[in-house]
């Protein structure tokens, strides 16, 4: 199926919705513009309900189809920004320094109400769609709040999708796969506490830059020795502070960074070894040490079923050679895994061309992915609760 006639004609206007959320990011639950402007649209939509404040600043419109009862599905996308300071020089750039749209949640939000819009003017299906507009996606869990409002069991939502852009895949294709397609995610905060003293008489001190020193080496070997070849998981120490002076020796230092698994199994068993490696590293030296895990978003877990449903229509839209149906999956975390442990469902990947990586201050959503986007999900809709 090539895109739509419609949504080819709202291409123009979707882009324009995309383009002023862009000026306008917010971060996590503070994303009042955003969710006002969603709320207007849906309710300039004539959806048949819209509720804000859902999971904080959450939007669920509800649209019902012309062809009778039926199930309810839910369409997801996600609102937030990133506090980075954007470099594109776009006219549309971000008018709030320290803030952008890194990660192409602007182009979600605008693809989501581009399909709202087509489905309430059409309404060519059974049943009711459900569609969600997610606070805080880049680390405040938005979707696990909304989970916990009950909003599964409120509009009856019976199976759920997802999508993400991804730059270096061509716009027009798709990626998916059944199972784990991306890690779940937990965050660390070593803190080793030595002797301080002064750097020109270290044998009296307890060093613990050295210590931790040995402590990055040491989790290597998580990945490197203590987990099968055949698992996925990356620890990455993102963060290392010690120290103000030239000739003092620090009392304390600190390390942080990330975890990411694809499995639950691995994900524990590196949690547990990390606290052994950095125990017997600082015991051996002297030093104590505090660690610090907090254990984030859990995997996102594609059901078979529903995967090779989302797959078929990303075929119907872009045709079989523009989908991979077993793309690697991804390391990066994402929490409509929340949603995914809560209803069968899927989440997929649609190209944004050759554009900088995600998370980057040069990064822009890709506005040619708008109609591919709009057409996914109108497809998905109509298939799903039964298009006549």
């Amino acid at each position: 199926m090539p895109i739509l006639n419609r949504v080819a004609e709202l291409h123009d206007e979707v882009t324009g919705w995309r383009r002023h959320l862009h000026t306008i990011p917010e971060l996590l639950y503070d994303v009042h513009q955003t969710a006002a402007f969603v709320e207007g649209k849906l309710r300039e939509f004539d959806c048949d309900e819209v509720v804000p404040g859902l999971g904080r600043t959450g939007v669920v419109g509800i649209i019902k189809g012309n062809l009778g009862d039926g199930p309810t599905i839910g369409l997801r996308a996600d609102m937030d920004a990133l506090p980075l300071n954007e470099i594109t020089g776009k006219p549309y750039a971000s008018q709030t320094p320290g803030k952008m749209h890194a990660c192409g949640h602007d182009g979600h939000t605008a693809m989501l109400l581009g399909a709202a819009k087509y489905l309430a003017e059409t309404r060519n299906f059974a049943g009711s769609v459900a569609v969600i507009f997610q606070p805080a996606e880049e680390g405040g869990a938005g979707g696990r709040a909304m989970v916990q409002d009950g909003m599964m069991e409120r509009f009856g939502i019976s199976r759920v999708f997802g999508m993400h852009n991804m730059p270096g895949l061509p716009v027009g294709q798709f990626a998916i796969r059944p199972g784990p397609i991306m890690a779940a995610t937990a965050e660390f905060t070593i803190t080793v506490k030595g002797r301080g003293g002064h750097a020109a008489m270290p044998h009296g001190t307890v060093d613990p830059i050295v210590i931790a020193s040995q402590i990055v080496q040491g989790l290597q070997t998580i990945a490197a020795r203590s987990v099968d070849p055949i698992d996925s998981i990356v620890v990455s120490v993102t963060k290392f502070h010690a120290g103000d002076a030239y000739n003092v020796i620090p009392q304390e230092a600190q390390l942080a960074g990330t975890i990411r698994t694809l499995r639950t199994e691995v994900g524990e068993a590196s949690r547990e070894r990390m606290r052994a490696i950095c125990q017997g590293i600082a015991a051996a030296h002297g030093a104590t040490v505090d660690v610090d895990i907090d254990v984030n978003y859990p995997v996102t877990f594609n059901n078979a079923e529903e995967t090779e449903f989302a797959s078929g229509i990303a075929i119907e839209v872009a045709g079989a050679p523009q989908v991979n149906t077993d793309i690697n999956p991804v390391m990066g975390g994402e929490d409509f895994s929340y949603m995914l442990e809560a209803r069968p469902g899927a989440f997929i990947f649609a190209g944004n061309g050759d554009t900088a990586n995600l998370h980057n201050p040069a990064y822009d959503f890709n506005d040619e992915l708008i109609p591919h986007g709009i057409s996914y999900w109108v497809r998905l809709t109509e298939t799903a609760l039964g298009r006549a």
